[in-house]
């Protein structure tokens, strides 16, 4: 590992560690350099692996155009999700434990077998798809204003937070994902509206785009993996304590309420 890899990666660390967001990691490792950034994002993925996370599934980032726009970054990006990410719907999570988070409503896939073909398709994602579910991401960055370039937010694993899962599986039979419409509320009062079409068309093309990836930097998406598809419309902050629940057209609802703890 280089010594620019190693202290960008350090950078981001503490930034978790301490609460604090850091500055960029671009002038270590460059604006627009995706090698370097994942391997950035590896070294502060096998941190947390040596400290006992475990890698659970993937999420795909700035998928859409609205969240694309939010940041003037053009195009997608990964990052691992790992098991203490995983929340459940209808429960409370302390917003002090995220630095400067947002949300957005998705699409998971869960996945039924591996994926190991050398170009996956879409019928190679289907086939391998067990369920999807209704689900609200997490996003947080470690990096001070959001002051992020596509590099920035690939060395900091996607900028991500948190995952939270609804509880009813829908089979893809019959499903098209790119109709399926999306309301975002925040204590009852709507906060953003998308569509499964406004992520790369549909979240099936997102999860493909995801799986070329992950196989082509030699990690296959496996059996019982979750898979995050990418924002279906803006995403929102979260300004405090409150309710956010996420309704998806043919999919159900999600639901994950902020708390502040002593307050």
């Amino acid at each position: 590992m280089t010594t620019t890899i190693s202290a960008a990666a350090e950078r981001l660390l503490a930034a978790a560690r301490d609460g604090v967001p850091c500055p960029p990691v671009r002038d270590l490792i460059g604006a627009g350099d995706l090698d370097q950034a994942y391997a950035v994002q590896e070294a502060v993925a096998a941190a947390r692996e040596r400290a006992g996370s475990r890698v659970a599934g993937y999420k795909i980032g700035l998928t859409s155009k609205p969240v694309q726009e939010q940041f003037g970054v053009f195009q997608p990006d990964f990052g691992l999700v790992f098991d203490d990410m995983l929340h459940s719907h209808g429960g409370e999570l302390e917003r002090g434990a995220f630095l400067q988070p947002r949300v957005e409503a998705e699409v998971a896939f869960v996945l039924a077998t591996d994926i190991e073909t050398p170009s996956p398709s879409v019928a190679d994602v289907l086939r391998a798809t067990g369920f999807v579910l209704p689900a609200i991401e997490i996003v947080d960055s470690r990096i001070a204003g959001w002051d992020i370039t596509i590099g920035d937010t690939i060395a900091d694993n996607a900028s991500s937070g948190g995952v939270v899962l609804g509880t009813t599986p829908r089979s893809l039979d019959g499903l098209d994902l790119a109709e399926v419409g999306m309301v975002l509320e925040h204590d009852g009062e709507d906060v953003s509206h998308g569509s499964g079409a406004a992520c790369m068309g549909s979240p099936v093309v997102a999860a493909t785009w995801l799986a070329r990836e992950l196989v082509r930097r030699g990690r296959p998406p496996r059996a019982g993996d979750v898979i995050m598809t990418g924002a279906l419309g803006p995403m929102v902050d979260v300004p405090g304590p409150g309710r956010f629940t996420a309704r998806l057209s043919g999919l159900g609802q999600v639901e994950v309420t902020f708390v502040e703890r002593g307050k």
